[in-house]
């Protein structure tokens, strides 16, 4: 596919006046083509076409969405070659990395294929009417979810595929039947045009109305507010900075309408080293530690940011075979020039904080845009007084926490604001302890992983990828697995209406073969 480096809105292919480039992440270098910027007549036009699909895409056969679903992931894998080589080049990212990011992404799209078939995220319930109820007769009452209507997405940076323009975000809200109109990260814009191709295509394939989806390009965070300000968008999905949902979530409050903004934007998600496993496994752990924060170069939303353990000789133990890896860790091209100066003033605050012991730094950097791996260790005492090293930094930089007992970990534990994950390393002899601090973790995190590391989310039906605020800005809900269909999702109930008006899936008997409840009870079939 040739790159044009115009506008997908609907199914016109627009060419904007003003234009920018994608930057080879490895050099600096501008990239061919230069990509149309949108402007606010772009998103009014997006966002009509968008409004104007929804009834009709909302009320397709089930199986018409989840066959568009299956065609999206068709013509992602149809892409080949030039989608990954194009992504390397604007990321970065190794090729093996990519191909497992294009490997979830149509993964995703086809479980949100099978769940929309399933029918089950459609909340059916049907009360039948008891006239002869005393003292009061019961009405004939059913339910079910409806979309919400057109959503805006915005892409990531950290994922070009899967957290972008078919990403996550998108498969949910098209699986729920709402239109989508994505603001693509300017970081890959050739990647975004690629994979919009492969959406475009299914749309006109599919026999859908254009308005289904559109992308806008845009290095302005104007064209971004303008999207969720426009009153035809019902929700919104994020993946970024907190700054960045912040703005989003403002936005959305302040419009006439109000709409809920679904942001995943920061965490960083502590691991807690349990007394008996260290003493039994310190090495191993602070190898296995310095691993997983230097994955991606420390890009990951679930990288472990933070590490708690109990002062003594087995943390001590610990904090040399980390320091060791992470010296030994090689930099890292980080994904655009913007994140690496983030990340290098983020450490830098680090090293002049006169209460923080910065104990290892990785490799020189070998080229432009490299993030070297960074280790620093604090007193509890001192992480509880002072908010600026519980901050985020994005990149491979963790911050040791020592505790001088376990009622000091307990308090840093407390102290935290939410994360995405929490991590406990234990043996069988710390479980009284793990007991005890669990309902204070699950207070704190949406997923809790017991003797492994956060990096890397599964894609299935039991995963969260959420939690309180700030790691998102409605702790109800998830970004990955098919319950984030929910969020894009509202329930309707029908009362005492004929059956010859109620929807299709509410008709008398039609909820055969469709989880649902009668009455109150959960049938199977």
């Amino acid at each position: 596919m040739t790159l044009t480096g115009e506008l997908f809105i609907g199914q016109g292919r627009v060419a904007a006046g003003e234009h920018f480039r994608g930057i080879e992440a490895e050099t600096g270098h501008p990239l061919e083509p230069p990509f149309g910027a949108a402007n606010p007549e772009h998103v009014s036009r997006a966002c009509v076409l968008a409004e104007a699909a929804s009834r009709d895409y909302a009320t397709r056969p089930l199986s018409d969405r989840a066959a568009f679903l299956e065609a999206i992931a068709d013509n992602i894998e149809r892409l080949g070659d030039e989608l990954l080589e194009r992504a390397h080049l604007e990321t970065g990212l190794p090729l093996a990395r990519l191909a497992g990011e294009r490997g979830r992404t149509v993964g995703q799209l086809r479980l949100f294929a099978a769940e929309v078939r399933d029918g089950g995220w459609l909340g059916l319930r049907v009360d039948p009417a008891i006239p002869d109820r005393q003292p009061l007769p019961r009405s004939d009452l059913r339910s079910r979810n409806v979309p919400l209507g057109p959503v805006a997405v915005f892409g990531a940076s950290n994922f070009p595929l899967a957290f972008s323009v078919a990403g996550g975000d998108t498969a949910s809200a098209l699986a729920a039947g709402c239109p989508v109109v994505v603001k693509g990260h300017p970081a890959h814009p050739g990647t975004s045009e690629l994979v919009a191709g492969a959406i475009a295509g299914a749309v006109a394939a599919s026999g859908l109305p254009e308005g289904v989806f559109s992308l806008l390009n845009a290095v302005s965070n104007d064209v971004g507010a303008a999207l969720v300000a426009d009153p035809r968008i019902r929700a919104v999905g994020f993946t970024g900075s907190r700054a960045g949902g912040l703005a989003l979530m403002n936005i959305a409050a302040r419009r006439p309408v109000p709409i809920p903004v679904y942001a995943e934007m920061s965490a960083i998600n502590p691991v807690l080293l349990m007394p008996a496993m260290l003493e039994e496994k310190a090495e191993a752990l602070g190898a296995a530690y310095v691993a997983s924060l230097t994955m991606g170069a420390g890009q990951f939303c679930t990288n472990p940011g933070l590490v708690l353990g109990l002062e003594g000789p087995a943390l001590d133990r610990f904090v040399a075979a980390a320091t060791q890896a992470v010296t030994e860790a090689s930099a890292a091209t980080m994904l655009t020039p913007a994140i690496h100066a983030a990340y290098e003033k983020g450490v830098g605050q680090l090293i002049g904080n006169a209460r923080v012991a910065a104990l290892a730094r990785g490799k020189d950097a070998q080229g432009p845009h490299q993030g070297q791996a960074a280790l620093f260790s604090i007193l509890a005492d001192d992480f509880l007084t002072d908010e600026h090293v519980s901050q985020e930094v994005f990149g491979a930089s963790s911050v040791l926490v020592r505790c001088a007992d376990e009622a000091a970990l307990a308090r840093v534990v407390a102290g935290l604001e939410g994360q995405l994950t929490a991590t406990v390393h234990f043996a069988a002899a710390d479980e009284p302890l793990v007991a005890r601090l669990v309902p204070l973790l699950e207070e704190k995190a949406g997923r809790l992983i017991a003797n492994g590391w956060p990096t890397g989310v599964e894609v299935c039906h039991a995963m969260v990828h959420g939690g309180p605020f700030p790691a998102t800005s409605d702790g109800r809900s998830t970004s990955v697995g098919t319950r984030a269909i929910e969020r894009f999702l509202r329930p309707v109930c029908y009362q005492d209406f004929p059956a010859s008006l109620l929807p299709d899936v509410l008709k008398p008997g039609a909820q055969q073969g469709l989880p649902h409840r009668l009455d109150g009870r959960l049938m199977a079939e």
